[in-house]
């Protein structure tokens, strides 16, 4: 498969597990929606869509989104992200998107060192976890995602 058919195929994968998760799924009356890993900003400005209702607060290295997608003062955070969102545990996400693996197998699995705990920690009980990487942590009930989405393409949870 070309590079190009991968993309196609990754976002259309997440567009249908975000509409998925908004269309069919319930997700706790409070709480923010966290991006981790803004990048140009299409998720978000997705999530705004979905969720215009609720604070979502990204999280990046650098800002690189485009103009129309960035985040409010107050709810873009810059940093390294196993840093920076170390600070937002324990606020009671109602949904955590994570959408930050590289494609390099030894990058991915230093991410995992962290990314599971951080998520988990984010999220309120009964809140989901959607990324694409798999994320092992026994708080983390997998979900099923979408006939559309690619086997091991992205991962849902429910915090237990």
């Amino acid at each position: 498969m070309s590079r190009l058919d991968s993309f196609i195929r990754r976002l259309s994968a997440q567009r249908d597990i975000l509409n998925h998760v908004h269309g069919d799924l319930d997700l706790p009356a409070e709480g923010p929606i966290m991006e981790i890993g803004l990048g140009n900003g299409r998720t978000f400005n997705h999530l705004r869509e979905l969720f215009p209702d609720r604070r979502i607060v990204a999280f990046d290295r650098a800002l690189g989104a485009h103009a129309s997608s960035v985040p409010e003062e107050g709810n873009l955070v810059l940093g390294e992200i196993d840093q920076t969102a170390k600070e937002w545990v324990g606020i009671g996400a109602a949904l955590v998107h994570a959408d930050i693996g590289t494609g390099y197998d030894e990058k991915d699995a230093v991410t995992l060192t962290w990314l599971p705990q951080i998520v988990s920690g984010m999220l309120a009980r009964g809140g989901i976890a959607i990324s694409g990487l798999p994320l092992k942590e026994p708080s983390l009930d997998p979900l099923s995602v979408p006939d559309t989405v690619p086997t091991d393409r992205y991962f849902l949870y429910r915090k237990i």
